[in-house]
């Protein structure tokens, strides 16, 4: 600990609002590693919606605002997505050497007698990554030490890719089935096609013509945003769109087809028809619990390099606003990173 500043910069979400609660400080304490916890000094953190929606209390629903799991206490330092390296270990760590390098997923397993699968969320329950330093329980890490792929490339992959991930497993994705993304060039979306491609199904993308290169550089099928995408033809749909046309995309379904979703970036009030769901016997999946092996899958790709993340821009720390602002304006296809001081390339 005689290397860990006592004080840190970051950023503190200070209520539910606009970026105006986003407020820089550079007298944060370092927090100090209890038992069983990990202090990790942050070398990249992605930006996702999901630190946008919490911001906004949008979990809540209509009339009040909360985080993933209800009431948050403010300030808070928000940011779900973590690469850092191991700089302290809390009493009874074992397994994690000084400078490994770590990630950890963005919804982290935490079972109570009356929810065995109860989770709490990095930057929404406790404080997240949006600082130089950040505190994790051991149990929830995962060593990327050997990963060939950058800190900026890893801190983009933990809570797109480890949604992605969970969802095509959830929808038991296979080899030589027809999958249809939607929000596709987003972080989520993106993530989905380069996972479902390396588990060998024929993936169709649907997002705007003009952010399709990536998709189509990967090997994707692109079907245009605002086309209905035909009926039965699919064997999985993976959406995170939702809004208007949900029900088109349950019918592109074969019979027997699955649907799974894990966000509602156009809307979370959906109209269908449930005669179609029955009739043609499809499977409908809503995915935010990830189990600890499903991300850890995740982490083998992850360390054998088998797939690398679109990441489009990196902004200092402090320009966090800026870097939201772009995230939902759309501006850029694939993944945004926020850098902290110390790790500034």
């Amino acid at each position: 600990m005689s290397e860990v500043p006592a004080t840190m910069c970051g950023v503190q979400l200070t209520g539910h609002g606009g970026p105006e609660k986003l407020v820089w400080r550079e007298d944060i304490p370092v927090p100090r590693p209890g038992p069983g916890e990990v202090l990790v000094r942050v070398l990249a953190a992605g930006v996702n919606m999901t630190d946008l929606n919490t911001r906004k209390g949008w979990y809540g629903g209509e009339g009040r605002a909360a985080g993933w799991a209800g009431e948050m206490a403010f300030p808070r330092i928000q940011g779900s997505d973590l690469c850092g390296r191991v700089v302290a270990l809390g009493e009874g760590v074992a397994g994690f050497p000084l400078g490994a390098r770590v990630i950890c997923p963005t919804n982290q397993h935490e079972p109570t007698k009356g929810n065995p699968i109860n989770f709490v969320s990095i930057g929404s329950e406790f404080d997240g990554a949006f600082a130089q330093y950040c505190l994790v329980k051991a149990k929830h890490l995962h060593d990327v030490t050997a990963s060939p792929l950058t800190d900026i490339e890893i801190g983009a992959m933990p809570c797109a890719y480890g949604t992605a991930h969970n969802l095509l497993t959830r929808a038991q994705v296979a080899v030589g089935e027809r999958v249809l993304v939607t929000g596709a060039s987003g972080g989520v979306g993106l993530a989905a096609v380069q996972l479902a491609l390396l588990r060998g199904a024929e993936v169709t993308g649907q997002c705007s013509l003009s952010k399709s290169a990536a998709l189509r550089g990967f090997g994707a099928s692109i079907l245009s945003r605002d086309t209905t995408p035909p009926r039965q033809s699919f064997d999985v749909v993976i959406d995170v769109v939702g809004g208007e046309g949900w029900q088109d995309r349950l019918d592109s379904l074969r019979p027997g087809g699955r649907y799974a979703t894990s966000g509602a970036v156009a809307g979370p009030m959906v109209k269908g028809d449930l005669r179609r769901v029955y009739l043609n016997d499809l499977t409908i999946y809503g995915a935010t619990h990830q189990p600890r092996e499903v991300f850890a899958g995740l982490v083998t790709i992850i360390n054998t390099g088998r797939i690398r993340p679109v990441v489009s821009n990196t902004y200092p720390l402090r320009d966090i606003a800026r870097a939201q602002g772009d995230l939902e304006a759309g501006r850029y296809a694939g993944k945004l990173v926020l850098i902290p001081p110390e790790a500034a390339p």
